[in-house]
């Protein structure tokens, strides 16, 4: 890790000492650089929106029935191609760490740290219908492991520990009591994807013995003001983002296929604006 990634990965440290702040998801360079234009402090990637954009499925129960699952080494570029497209800190999607052993996990978090990621989480979802979350004590053996893995590496790098316990239906009291147990095997940070509303929310922040990161741009309305009054940490979004741009990519080719007209091109951005932003980095000089 180079100085600069050092003192980026050292402020995404930082961030998560007090208030509350957003981390939208990008899933390439150019995502990623549009995201750092608008402002944002840190961004993070999307493992659905990666595994879309080269034509696969995100890491679901598809995984039973179906190949094509974006594998360790292609996510492991992507990420790399993420970090050296911008000049801020980007927390990298890790999934369940490709792999179900502890060791799978700490090769994970180190190659993120290899490819510049300041931060990264690890949840404890299988894929695997009939048991959809890994046993408890192996999930924290796991988080341990990437906490050791974070460590050998002397890296800053902010470790989160999700739990898709309401995903999956397993309820509130399972989420909770997994998250701080992945608190404390070593995660900076619990991530519940599944909260959505202010009461879930509000008891996650009471009952938690850490910051929490909630998941937005799904179904839920509560704005970036509310969250940060319950309490909550960081705010993601998921692969919102590149869903949207899949609905509008969908509805073009759906206008040009039906009815042969081109009204899909009327919103698009101008080739001056992406050339000016796509370029400004390549600069002499440039941070």
């Amino acid at each position: 890790m180079d100085t600069g990634q050092r003192a980026r990965a050292q402020s995404f440290v930082e961030l998560h000492r007090s208030g509350c702040f957003l981390l939208p998801n990008a899933w390439d360079a150019g995502s990623a650089r549009v995201l750092e234009a608008a402002g944002f402090a840190a961004i993070a990637t999307t493992s659905a929106g990666v595994a879309f954009s080269y034509g696969r499925p995100d890491h679901d129960f598809r995984a039973e029935a179906e190949e094509g699952r974006v594998d360790q080494a292609t996510m492991m570029r992507r990420i790399g191609e993420i970090t050296g497209a911008v000049g801020i800190p980007v927390s990298a999607d890790l999934e369940e760490g490709f792999g179900p052993d502890v060791q799978a996990v700490a090769t994970t978090i180190a190659e993120a740290i290899a490819v510049g990621a300041a931060g990264g989480n690890i949840e404890d979802f299988t894929g695997v219908r009939a048991a959809p979350l890994f046993d408890e004590v192996h999930a924290v053996d796991r988080v341990r492991a990437a906490r050791a893995a974070v460590a050998a590496s002397g890296a800053p790098f902010v470790l989160v520990g999700r739990t898709d316990a309401l995903l999956v239906g397993a309820g509130l009291d399972e989420a909770i009591r997994r998250s701080n147990a992945y608190l404390a095997a070593g995660a900076d940070c619990a991530f519940v994807p599944g909260a959505a509303d202010a009461d879930t929310i509000a008891t996650l922040v009471r009952e938690l013995d850490g910051p929490l990161n909630v998941v937005m741009g799904l179904t839920a309305t509560l704005t970036m003001a509310e969250l940060a009054d319950l309490g909550v940490r960081r705010v993601t979004v998921g692969g919102s983002i590149a869903r949207m741009l899949y609905r509008h990519l969908f509805d073009a080719a759906r206008e040009l296929a039906d009815h042969g007209t081109f009204g899909y091109a009327d919103d698009q951005l101008g080739q001056d604006t992406l050339n000016e932003l796509f370029t400004r980095r390549n600069r002499p000089g440039a941070e």
